[in-house]
């Protein structure tokens, strides 16, 4: 492979890779075009669809703490396959969709499937990069994921454009084939041991137990206090990929292909930099202060999207292209040290439960903020930006303490890396 391709050396990495490839151009099929086939094929209306994937998005979040911690005690590489497999049912059940509440009753359960995925995917790549890369693991996946949904969004303009009913059909079918295929590539990976076996949940050394079980996630404050930080920092996907395209078309005068643009130049710079940028963010401490880092970038990148404005449309434009590519940086950094943080905080063998509460409050995060920071900064704004950046730079600037603290709370290392070596 070439210097600028995402994709890694052979071997196992490079499985999981794949798997996420495929996985991923079925995401960009979906979300290029399911929206459109609930309301012009199904008939739905916009509001109903809206509110009943909200509805299901924060219903799904409740599965991320429980099938993290299966993924604890059963081998994630197997688990993953099976929740794929369940997600192509899912999304073939869609081709029967054609009433409101015949849409909730797909969309809960796809929701449930997706989020405790996210939480197994968690555990499956800290297997498999090792506690030495699996933060590097991390953004290899991300920079391919791009990729793959960028490949899927534009395959799934045909489908828009033929604009039939059996073009909806074709799309949907091939979202799910590439669950299945993407459950095929991850039996390829060797099996993993389970990192906490079953029967063994318990034996307890100190106050967490060895894997934490004891309390469990959702009852340890101080991961949650730097957890919940990152979860704010994470908002920057809701503001680029929700707000930033109204500002741009709203506020700043700029066409509507400028927001295809900046998404672009994200995209672009996300695939070439997210490896990169993810390094020194293997252990809690320097990845607290790459998130203390990530918050003021993402601070610093608002002033310029405020400014846009009150430019002339040309200027603008060019300033919007600038604003997002800083905002690029600290969206990367953020990614890249809030995965550090959530891997090393975690008790031994407890991995994949603390990544689901992590996800669980970053989910949290982003559905609130769809509704929050639109009215913030499409109500408020220049100024609307200038309090969003306030509130980047104070929870990238808690980071630190709040990490010491919960690195002063955590058990010994383990002895020994389960799984398969990166």
């Amino acid at each position: 492979m070439g210097r600028l391709s995402p994709l890694p050396p052979p071997g196992p990495l490079r499985t999981l890779a794949y798997a996420t490839l495929v996985n991923t151009v079925g995401a960009g099929l979906w979300l290029a075009g399911g929206a459109l086939y609930l309301t012009r094929d199904v008939g739905l209306s916009a509001t109903s669809v809206g509110a009943g994937l909200t509805v299901a998005g924060l219903v799904g979040l409740s599965a991320s703490v429980p099938l993290g911690a299966l993924a604890d005690r059963w081998d994630p590489r197997t688990l993953r396959a099976v929740l794929q497999v369940g997600q192509a049912v899912a999304a073939l059940a869609y081709l029967l969709v054609g009433s409101f509440p015949a849409f909730l009753a797909v969309a809960v359960p796809e929701a449930l499937l997706a989020a405790g995925n996210l939480a197994v995917r968690a555990a499956l790549v800290a297997a498999v990069g090792g506690p030495d890369g699996r933060v590097h693991a991390f953004a290899t996946l991300r920079a391919v994921a791009n990729l793959g949904i960028t490949v899927g969004t534009a395959l799934a303009g045909i489908a828009l454009a033929v604009d039939t009913h059996r073009a909806y059909q074709v799309l949907i079918v091939g979202n799910a084939a590439t669950y299945l295929l993407s459950a095929a590539l991850l039996l390829r990976l060797p099996p993993i041991a389970a990192a906490w076996p079953a029967g063994a949940a318990h034996r307890s050394a100190g106050p967490h137990g060895p894997t934490g079980t004891r309390r469990g996630p959702l009852r340890d404050g101080r991961f949650l206090a730097v957890s919940g930080v990152s979860a704010v920092l994470s908002t920057h996907v809701t503001v680029l990929v929700l707000v930033v395209p109204l500002w741009t078309v709203d506020r700043a005068g700029a066409p509507p292909p400028v927001v295809s643009a900046v998404l672009l130049a994200n995209t672009v710079l996300t695939v070439l930099l997210a490896v990169r940028l993810s390094r020194g963010a293997e252990r809690a401490a320097p990845a607290a202060r790459k998130l203390r880092r990530a918050g003021l970038v993402l601070a610093a990148a608002t002033p310029l999207y405020a400014a846009t404005a009150v430019l002339p449309v040309l200027p603008a434009v060019v300033v919007l292209l600038v604003a997002t590519a800083v905002w690029t940086v600290g969206d990367l950094w953020h990614g890249a040290a809030g995965a550090g943080l959530a891997y090393d905080l975690a008790p031994p063998g407890g991995i994949g439960a603390y990544q689901g509460a992590d996800g669980l409050l970053a989910g949290l995060a982003q559905a609130l903020g769809r509704g929050l920071l639109t009215l913030l900064v499409l109500g408020g704004g220049p100024l609307g930006w200038l309090v969003l950046g306030g509130i980047l730079a104070a929870a990238g600037l808690a980071a630190p303490a709040l990490a010491r603290r919960a690195i002063a709370n955590r058990p010994a290392p383990e002895a020994r890396t389960a799984g398969v070596p990166g």
